[in-house]
């Protein structure tokens, strides 16, 4: 058997000149020892250590004179010998996860959990072998598996909660009943999409109902492709177009699994659901979209239909009173399975706190004026000559993130900002060891990176084209989804060694992380929640990616009380949002009678006894507060009261409900339609856009007034009717652009005059999106990152949809008619005579209006083309790109080749569509 060399035994082969080290501390990885010139330092792979569950790190050498930055040495300073706990001790201190071998049921084969053989195999196949002893407990608590019982429970990031939720939902599914996983964000529904579509891969459900027994379960096998598990997602810009009755298990956003189970109860479906999984479950008190939640699981258990509720996260304090608002068990666990060490850098000085008291303390004694208070460190990182690294925090990030990637590790490493994360990932780059001296696999790996970037309708941005080369990235919202998938990707299979994010990473994506860095501990200017914090220090060290993990908060001198301050703070209870403060309580009993499952006053109050709220308010508080709601519903004609004393919502309340919309955004709303349909500019085309922009858009940027001055000055006279029939005032842009101030939003006519400038500033975003100007184009043109313009497009999507359906249900025909074609444009990008061709994959917007202009009108005509036909033609519709080399421009022309391929394969499949149409039409 061929027997992987150990790094002791390469270094035995080698031959050394060494000075005297007595006194001398042993330096803790063998890079520090190597020859500094020896031809083996270069690249040093495949050692024992280096290769967990296949992942193999390379080692990279420590020589500076590749680089234009040479990172600061980090010394050992303290004589305490064990005060720098190395792999080692790590791996000894902590204790060992039992296997299988010693506790059978930690094996999801055992009969216990009365799983189909294939779905094990499925699930070794991913590397799950054996499940955690917490996971065990947690699994066989008294009436889970049979989804007799709810469950609320708790785990550290990284300790295997969504192993838990994936076992209950997959026993309902078989079962034949459908599953909703609640997810807060879009990139963790794309990624649970692709890993539940692994697991279930080949699994049937149970069609029989006289074989609904568990012990039936295990006799499953795969045979007709409409009897397997169907997963789906569901989210704002989600090309599918499955119907609930068409799904066994929806991957769904907060707003999203809300809709879905407002129509399982509207059309009596609900029957049919099993299980509900809530994710990320304290989000529950954000009021913007978490508290979607609370209103969704309230619905469920004011139901005779039993549906199992599930809730989880890492950073519940209250776990228990959740449980009993969800009538659940609770579990906590504290088990992590990778050991983490702390650590507080401050002033070029490496402190080890074991605990965050510990880590306040150290803070606290750092501040103190009395020299003897002074903590010792354990290590000190030495000072730079260079003058980007003189102040101590950029210094400390680039010494520990080569220290790392020297031995052969991953690092992740925070920033408060987009612009940060961008600054640093080229700081870092140029510390790291230039292209030349990477072995070639990952030289190459590198380049098809690129390519692929390269090849995407945005081309490739300037700053990642010099990090990638060097093994370093940046990721963040302003970076479109395809560049973060593409960048998540390679640093997943080891391409790439280092990102830069912001603390939207740290929301549960699973990426790899020896080590992680966080540059203070503020989002913007303002510190981040400790939860958040939690999550981002939770990043290092992930089970199956590294043996051990470490975290490292550097700080500033004003910020480092405030940050041991906010690690010592305990995690904020989870409250509700129903409260008329936050505005809940108005839509949970817009809804609840809309889909009549509460419609008398005595029903009403039964549903709110089901609500959190109900176990933190004080009851006749609550009792005058519901009162008060639906006394306003009354008043605002959302809701009628009947003659036998029964609510019933009004046309206008079950349009609200329809669009998905918060009782305030639908009044609003309908008022601008209301405008529109008394004066309806149809001989332009800024009226439409700006009637499907969202309402909420604060979160899409800031208004830069002076561009917005200029689109105006440009608009036509069919665009100045608009601004004057949706209130906008050329005047006051002007004084806006002229005085540089923001706008008032103090007052509720503040706000919804805010709004209404936000929208149509938008709108001129979305009018040059559907006149097939590319994203890139339109981001320089507004100076707002990539990723805002393609947000952009996506979230008015899913509004869009909503407000085709508001007009449906107000009866509104020919509105609905021509937002409905509006937002068939904004999907494909292009105006109306390109919306064929944009059916197809990758013929979108500037691209599609390049091949209509080439001779390629229609579906059939790309269809019968061949690949190198189409390459020249996605050559002209790319974005102006770099100069690059003859090998780079070889892998770019390769990836438009594999696109062009793609296109023409999907073009034949549509074409096949629509003659399979015509002929049942014939027919």
């Amino acid at each position: 058997m061929h027997k992987i060399p150990t790094t002791v035994d390469l270094l035995k082969k080698q031959r050394y000149s060494v000075p005297a080290v007595s006194g001398v501390k042993r330096a803790q990885n063998f890079n520090n020892v190597l020859p500094e010139n020896h031809e083996h330092q270069k690249i040093l792979e495949e050692t024992s250590n280096n290769v967990v569950h296949g992942f193999k790190r390379p080692r990279l050498d420590n020589s500076s004179s590749y680089s234009r930055l040479k990172a600061s040495e980090i010394l050992d300073v303290s004589n305490i010998p064990s005060a720098r706990p190395t792999i080692y001790t790590q791996r000894k201190l902590a204790a060992s996860t039992p296997t299988a071998t010693q506790n059978p049921k930690l094996s999801l084969k055992h009969s216990c959990y009365d799983l189909p053989d294939r779905l094990v195999q499925n699930f070794a196949s991913l590397g799950i072998n054996s499940i955690y002893p917490w996971q065990s407990s947690c699994l066989l608590g008294r009436g889970l598996l049979s989804g007799e019982k709810n469950l609320v429970y708790t785990a550290p990031t990284g300790g295997g909660k969504s192993l838990v939720a994936d076992v209950l939902m997959l026993k309902r599914v078989l079962e034949n009943k459908k599953a909703i996983l609640v997810l807060p964000y879009v990139a963790l529904v794309q990624e649970k999409l692709k890993w539940l579509r692994q697991v279930v891969e080949g699994i049937e459900k149970q069609h029989d109902a006289q074989n609904h027994s568990p012990n039936n379960i295990r006799q499953f096998h795969c045979s007709t492709a409409h009897q397997l598990i169907r997963v789906v997602g569901f989210f704002g810009g989600s090309k599918a177009r499955e119907s609930w009755t068409d799904v066994d298990i929806a991957v769904c956003t907060i707003e999203k699994a809300n809709a879905l189970v407002n129509t399982a109860i509207e059309d009596c479906s609900i029957n049919d659901l099993g299980i509900v999984v809530m994710d990320e479950l304290h989000m529950i008190d954000d009021d913007h979209r978490g508290y979607l939640m609370e209103l969704m699981a309230t619905k469920l258990l004011s139901i005779e239909q039993r549906t199992q509720l599930v809730g989880m996260s890492a950073t519940l304090s209250n776990t228990e009173m959740l449980a009993q608002w969800l009538e659940a068990k609770f579990f906590q666990s504290a088990y992590k399975p990778v050991p983490i060490e702390e650590f507080l850098v401050y002033d070029n000085n490496i402190y080890s706190v074991s605990t965050s008291s510990a880590f306040l303390k150290t803070a606290s004694k750092l501040q103190a004026t009395q020299k003897e208070a002074v903590p010792t460190p354990h290590r000190a990182i030495q000072l730079s000559e260079h003058i980007e690294l003189k102040r101590p925090v950029p210094n400390a990030i680039v010494a520990l993130t080569m220290e790392t990637v020297k031995a052969g590790y991953a690092v992740l490493v925070f920033c408060g900002s987009r612009g940060a994360c961008q600054t640093t990932a080229d700081l870092i780059s140029e510390a790291m060891p230039q292209a030349q001296v990477c072995n070639e696999d990952c030289l190459e790996s590198r380049k098809e990176l690129l390519s692929s970037l390269r090849s995407l309708s945005v081309g490739l941005d300037e700053v990642l084209e010099r990090t990638i080369i060097r093994g370093v990235a940046f990721h963040h919202a302003g970076l479109t989804t395809e560049e973060r998938s593409l960048i998540a990707e390679s640093y997943d299979n080891g391409v790439l060694k280092v990102i830069v994010a912001t603390c939207s990473l740290a929301a549960g994506i699973n990426l790899p992380a020896r080590r992680v860095i966080l540059q203070g501990a503020r989002m913007g200017r303002d510190f981040v929640a400790p939860a958040m914090l939690r999550q981002m220090r939770g990043r290092a060290g992930r089970k199956g990616k590294d043996e051990v993990g470490e975290s490292y908060v550097c700080c500033q001198k004003e910020d480092i009380e405030e940050v041991g301050q906010l690690l010592e703070a305990d995690l904020p209870a989870v409250e509700s949002c129903l409260t008329p403060e936050r505005r809940g309580i108005k839509r949970a009993l817009l809804e609840v009678i809309t889909v009549r499952l509460a419609t008398h006053p005595s029903a009403v109050q039964d549903y709110i006894r089901r609500t959190l709220l109900y176990h933190t308010l004080d009851y006749e508080a609550l009792d005058l507060m519901v009162k008060t709601t639906v006394d306003d519903l009354l008043k605002s004609q959302l809701i009628l009261l009947e003659d036998d004393g029964t609510y019933r919502a009004t046309q206008l309340g079950q349009a609200i409900v329809a669009s998905s919309l918060t009782p305030e955004d639908g009044m609003f709303v309908h008022t601008e339609f209301q405008k529109a349909l008394k004066a309806f500019v149809l001989d332009g085309e800024m009226h439409v856009f700006y009637m499907f922009t969202p309402v909420q858009c604060t979160r899409l940027g800031d208004i830069k007034w002076q561009i917005f001055r200029k689109e105006i000055e440009n608009l036509d006279e069919s665009g100045l009717r608009v601004l004057q029939f949706s209130d906008v005032k050329p005047g006051f842009v002007n004084r806006m652009a002229n005085s540089g101030k923001q706008l008032p939003e103090n007052t509720p006519q503040e706000k919804d005059t805010a709004r209404i400038y936000r929208r149509f500033y938008a709108a001129f975003q979305l009018r040059d999106l559907c006149n097939e100007i590319p994203i890139h184009t339109i981001a320089r043109k507004y100076d707002t990152p990539r990723g805002f313009v393609q947000n952009l497009a996506q979230t008015c999507e899913g509004f869009a949809a909503g407000m085709i359906k508001f007009c449906e249900r107000m009866g509104w025909g020919m509105l609905r008619s021509v937002l409905e074609h509006m937002c068939d444009r904004l999907k494909a990008g292009a105006k109306a005579d390109l919306l064929d061709l944009a059916k197809i994959p990758f013929v979108k917007s500037r691209t599609a209006r390049v091949f209509w202009e080439n001779g390629f009108k229609s579906i059939r005509t790309i269809a019968a083309a061949e690949s190198k036909d189409l390459v020249p033609i996605l050559l002209l519709a790319q974005p102006k790109k770099s100069k690059i080399n003859g090998d780079e421009e070889a892998k770019y022309h390769e990836k438009l080749q594999t696109k062009a391929e793609i296109i023409i394969g999907a073009a034949n499949r549509l074409w096949e569509r629509e003659q399979q149409l015509d002929l049942e039409v014939d027919l």
